[in-house]
């Protein structure tokens, strides 16, 4: 439950003065964070100022300083593109069935692997599903293109063989969306079932003791203790999901989807690709990507307050 506590003046330097402390005695630790920080300036907040040329007509001949300024026209042309909301309606389709998927696989892979008592099994069981998480999607999209072929591929196979008709699984708009959605859950479901494994370690056994001496089974106890000891994580995990909604995947779907599904498949991801570096219109795509990172930015912080109102989670 969570818990009001009025903050006063005498609390607050108490904090400070801990804050302090933790900070003299753990200086090596922090100095430790530098590297990552640079990391992060060189590749992630320099770069950043390239966006400026979602303002201007930018030729690359011409560089930033010489290149015309647009002021707001590309992004007035974003909300007049013909295709951009059929992209943006694709995104957010793929991605929030990504995300409940993503979140119900390893909820109750978790319960059910909890209930095994083999440890060996348990082990094996684990260690089988986390190794997808691990394999590139460039690998992993040759695999599924062998296997989901509708000429000759094993899944078509046996199809087939129970008399159906050949898939063409990544030639088909509806059937591309559910294969994309399935195989990121079957790469990521093993390593997202870590978090929900250590939540379930967390549980006091003398639940189950009581429970079990007031009579109730197996399935009683997942009801009534594992599920509800579950359900703060996955309201955490299911917020700050929100964040995310218009990131649905780019490596996965460039190495898996063809004109045949662009209808169905394109994201704002592969669509900023094509714009930006097939067909040179780097500036047009530049505002694409710089309206879908505002966009995501609001909703990272309204999921982060969201994660803080429901479950008490908060990083700092």
């Amino acid at each position: 439950m969570k818990e009001h506590t009025l903050e006063t003046p005498h609390k607050r330097r108490s904090t400070r003065v801990k804050q302090r402390w933790n900070m003299q005695r753990n200086w090596t630790l922090h100095m430790m964070l530098i590297p990552a920080v640079l990391l992060a300036l060189v590749f992630q907040y320099i770069p950043m100022g390239g966006i400026v040329i979602a303002f201007q007509d930018f030729k690359p001949y011409l560089g930033f300083s010489e290149s015309k300024w647009v002021g707001w026209d590309n992004f007035r042309y974003l909300f007049l593109y013909p295709d951009v909301g059929q992209v943006i309606w694709n995104t957010l389709v793929i991605a929030f069935f990504k995300i409940i998927a993503g979140l119900f696989a390893p909820f109750l892979f978790a319960i059910l692997l909890n209930e095994v008592r083999l440890t060996a099994f348990k082990r094996v069981s684990q260690t089988l599903v986390y190794l997808p998480h691990f394999l590139s999607w460039v690998i992993l999209g040759g695999i599924l293109l062998d296997i989901l072929s509708p000429q000759g591929g094993m899944v078509n196979q046996l199809v087939e063989a129970f008399g159906g008709e050949p898939i063409f699984f990544l030639g088909d708009g509806t059937w591309f969306r559910i294969t994309l959605i399935l195989s990121d859950v079957w790469k990521e479901f093993g390593f997202g079932t870590i978090v929900f494994l250590a939540s379930l370690s967390g549980i006091n056994p003398a639940l189950y003791e009581a429970a079990e001496v007031d009579g109730a089974n197996r399935f009683k106890q997942t009801l009534h203790i594992t599920i509800p000891a579950l359900m703060p994580i996955t309201i955490v995990l299911m917020t700050l999901s929100i964040g995310n909604i218009l990131n649905a995947g780019f490596d996965q779907v460039f190495n898996l989807y063809n004109p045949l599904v662009y209808d169905k498949g394109d994201i704002i991801d592969t669509f900023v690709y094509r714009l930006g570096i097939l067909n040179g219109k780097m500036s047009f795509a530049t505002a694409v990507g710089l309206f879908k990172s505002v966009v995501a930015t609001i909703l990272i912080v309204i999921s982060y307050r969201m994660a803080y109102k429901l479950a008490n989670y908060r990083v700092f």
